[in-house]
């Protein structure tokens, strides 16, 4: 409590008339997450509501989104839930619902909205929207909450969400860009084998 006076340049017994101990000003801090949660679930709206290019506008909200969740700050509250979570597993299921889980719940429903319209295919939104988290958060938050990494240029965060959309669109794009992220595999495959794959690029480049 001595640290936290300092920083906001009060004295301690004022934080006290706001915070009765330690677990009261642990609980809001974590709490305080709804503010930036809300600025992002309007980003995702806004990237994803009206697309009219998938790739580009998926590769916007996941740039975003890693580099949003990479913050420091955001890192620290992540590491510090994680270590007091067999004392506080309430706060914790908290802050699950009030942020990542309300982010996800937003991804789901614009995922629902684009596969009406044909854009993707994907039969549960929930768990498309799941995977697209984990494609493209999973890499740098491992290493920063395992390893303790923090040092992410924002150009390596670029290049690992881009491919994490790139694995979401094989598995989840549309029918069209399906069948040609297959037929282009098929190509491969047919190439190294020593067939001529004359056919297949044929076929690949009328659908993508």
């Amino acid at each position: 409590m001595d640290e936290v006076a300092a920083q906001a340049a009060v004295s301690k017994r004022t934080v006290y008339k706001q915070f009765a101990d330690k677990d009261g000003l642990f609980a809001e801090v974590v709490m305080g997450v709804s503010g930036t949660v809300d600025a992002f679930i309007d980003s995702i709206e806004q990237a994803l509501t009206a697309s009219d290019n998938l790739p580009r506008d998926l590769g916007g909200l996941a740039r975003i989104y890693v580099k949003t969740v990479m913050l420091p700050r955001v890192l620290q509250l992540r590491r510090l839930l994680i270590g007091e979570a067999t004392r506080f597993p309430e706060l914790g299921r908290h802050y699950y619902e009030r942020g990542p889980e309300r982010v996800i719940a937003a991804i789901a429903g614009c995922v629902a909205r684009l596969a009406a319209r044909g854009l993707l295919h994907a039969p549960d939104p929930l768990l498309a929207a799941q995977h697209f988290a984990f494609l493209v958060l999973s890499i740098p938050m491992d290493r920063a909450l395992v390893r303790g990494e923090s040092s992410f240029s924002q150009a390596e965060l670029e290049r690992l969400a881009d491919a994490g959309v790139e694995v979401f669109l094989a598995a989840y794009g549309g029918a069209e860009r399906r069948l040609g992220h297959r037929l282009s595999k098929l190509n491969r495959d047919v190439g190294a084998a020593g067939e001529s794959p004359t056919f297949v690029t044929y076929a690949a480049e009328a659908v993508t």
